[in-house]
């Protein structure tokens, strides 16, 4: 089976996925008032989708979950929807 990923020579190299659970928007004298075990309210709830991001580039969303199993307490992303390749969700 010649798949187009495993005959390119760019499938091998790993990038960098970066997921986005949310934003905060302290003012700055209130994040320098921070200390440990402050809590920092963030622009989204823990059930909303999270965005996966390849450099400043959008590529999915999905939903936060736990491993279980062997990884159990590890956090994982169930991809619930997918950019195209060429561009947009």
């Amino acid at each position: 089976m010649n798949d187009t990923a495993d005959s390119n020579p760019f499938g091998q190299v790993p990038i960098e996925i970066v997921i986005s659970v949310g934003k905060a928007r302290p003012r700055i004298r209130d994040l320098l008032k921070l200390q440990r075990d402050a809590v920092l309210p963030l622009d989204r709830r823990v059930d909303d989708p999270v965005e996966l991001y390849v450099g400043d580039r959008l590529i999915a969303r999905g939903e936060l979950q736990e491993m279980e199993g062997d990884q159990a307490g590890q956090l994982a992303v169930r991809l619930t929807e997918v950019a195209n390749l060429r561009g947009e969700l």
